[in-house]
């Protein structure tokens, strides 16, 4: 029998505000020593009251609007009750009932296009972190507390259950990442933990519509963790129908070392949980002005500004998604481009494919070995840029040279046309500088010409690499090529 999954996410995302949810300490703690970053209401001391920050209600708005959300118009806070170490207030302020946006969806660029439904985006607040101290044997001998998370703005976005695979999967994340991003309301970084996945997973056979009992995957700390995790619980669950067994409806983590996933507890519902009104924070209305301004701040999103890099500039879809995965690297690219932007279309293509080379490949290489995120951070001014792949573009500079330079502007930041001066760096083509050149190469080795008109392809590189050196990498190697083969094409 074949069998299908069925997934559905929980996403819980970190928002980027200057305090936390409900206290007036910084919402700033990833690097901050442990339990410093903390106020009276984080800490849960007695006779302190939640105040609602009124950004991060906002922040939870523009990420409903651009995943196609409604927008409540009175949203209501409820206390979650449970017991845990890392729970200072030994409840949970969330929403149930009346979540802040509810019933929008993500068109996933795959093959075939997906559109994931969000059944609601809720706020709530972060948990303070637990460190475990193992012993010499193995083991946890005691746990710490830092409360410096404990009261961070956290919003959690929720699925329907409607991605079939892995792959499908890690779209979306990415997908959701990117608009966090562009949007500035969020570092959307699982390694740090602003943005963790819980995957509910169950199987079926092919063709049945019914829902079967799912099970909630935790603990996945990077896009790939939680790839595997979902192929392995698939697998798990298929291997467990087809034995005869029953799956039962649970939390498991997954053990990345191991690549398993393992029990954890059975799952709560609801009732569970002995939700009830928060009874400190009143109904929060949400006005349409309030609406509207907020619509105003949303940029043009990941995928919309792909489409329109594909359709006015001519790039294709390769390069489109690596330059608008990030927003600054997007905006970089539409300042170096913005000099022809009322060229002809030609041009205009040719010189934004020429853009786009120089950004995904050199100037990311040299970023990636700098560790730098933002293209803003560089040295390399749009400006600059684009005069150097102006000149690239009309064999000014071959691709040696250009790559001299670009390298200089990187390190230093000086503008190309001082660094090819300094350097000497002018391109050696025509007829009457390179044409002597190739002739004095065939005639000083003339077996690597024999041996090309006998079919031997490769006596062409190594004639090309002896013009390369006779012109110390300086010769236009287009021209240099079709020199070469007219010339020994006219011995035949």
């Amino acid at each position: 029998m074949e069998y299908e999954a069925v997934i559905g996410l929980e996403t819980h995302v970190q928002l980027r505000t200057r305090s936390k949810m409900f206290g007036t300490s910084s919402a700033e703690y990833q690097h901050a020593e442990p339990n410093t970053v903390v106020d009276a209401v984080s800490m849960a001391l007695p006779g302190t009251l939640p105040v609602v920050n009124e950004t991060a209600i906002e922040y939870a708005m523009m990420i409903g609007m651009a995943i196609n959300c409604n927008i409540a118009r009175v949203t209501r806070f409820d206390r979650k009750q449970y017991t845990y170490p890392d729970l200072m207030k030994g409840y949970q302020i969330t929403q149930l009932d009346e979540p802040i946006c509810y019933e929008g969806y993500i068109d996933l660029p795959v093959d075939p296009p997906l559109r994931v439904r969000i059944n609601r985006v809720h706020m709530e607040e972060d948990v303070a972190r637990l460190i475990h101290v193992e012993g010499p044997q193995g083991g946890t001998v005691h746990s710490l507390l830092d409360i410096n998370r404990a009261g961070t703005p956290l919003m959690e976005v929720v699925t329907e259950p409607d991605m079939r695979t892995s792959e499908q999967v890690e779209s979306y994340i990415t997908s959701l990442q990117h608009i966090i991003r562009y949007l500035g309301v969020g570092t959307a970084n699982m390694e740090e933990g602003s943005f963790r996945c819980d995957a509910n997973v169950s199987v079926r056979p092919v063709g049945q519509t019914e829902l079967t009992t799912k099970v909630e995957v935790k603990n996945m700390n990077r896009v790939r963790a939680v790839v595997r995790a979902i192929e392995y619980e698939i697998e798990r669950q298929i291997a467990v129908v087809e034995s005869g067994g029953r799956v039962i409806q649970e939390t498991r983590g997954w053990d990345d070392g191991k690549g398993v996933t393992i029990p954890q507890r059975s799952k709560e519902e609801a009732h569970d949980y002995r939700f009830f009104p928060e009874p400190d924070i009143p109904p929060l209305f949400i006005s349409e002005e309030w609406i509207d301004s907020t619509q105003a701040k949303i940029p043009e999103l990941p995928i919309a500004r792909k489409n329109r890099f594909v359709d006015e500039w001519g790039l294709n879809d390769y390069d489109a998604d690596l330059l608008t995965a990030v927003r600054s690297t997007a905006d970089f690219f539409e300042e170096v481009c913005a000099g022809v932007v009322a060229s002809t279309p030609n041009v205009k293509k040719a010189f934004a494919k020429e853009a786009a080379n120089w950004l995904n490949g050199e100037m990311a290489r040299m970023m990636n070995n700098d560790e730098i995120s933002n293209m803003a951070d560089t040295k390399v001014k749009p400006e600059a840029l684009a005069t150097l792949v102006e000149k690239f573009r009309k064999r000014e500079l071959n691709n040696n040279s250009a790559k001299q330079v670009f390298e200089v502007m990187y390190i230093e930041g000086t503008d190309p046309e001082t660094v090819i001066k300094d350097l000497g760096l002018t391109v050696v083509s025509g007829v009457d500088s390179l044409g002597p050149i190739v002739d004095g190469v065939i005639e000083n080795n003339e077996k690597a010409a024999t041996d090309f008109l006998a079919g031997k392809e490769a006596s062409l590189k190594f004639l090309m690499g002896q013009v390369m050196k006779a012109t110390r990498g300086q010769a236009d190697a287009a021209q240099a090529t079709e020199m070469i083969r007219e010339k020994l094409a006219s011995r035949q």
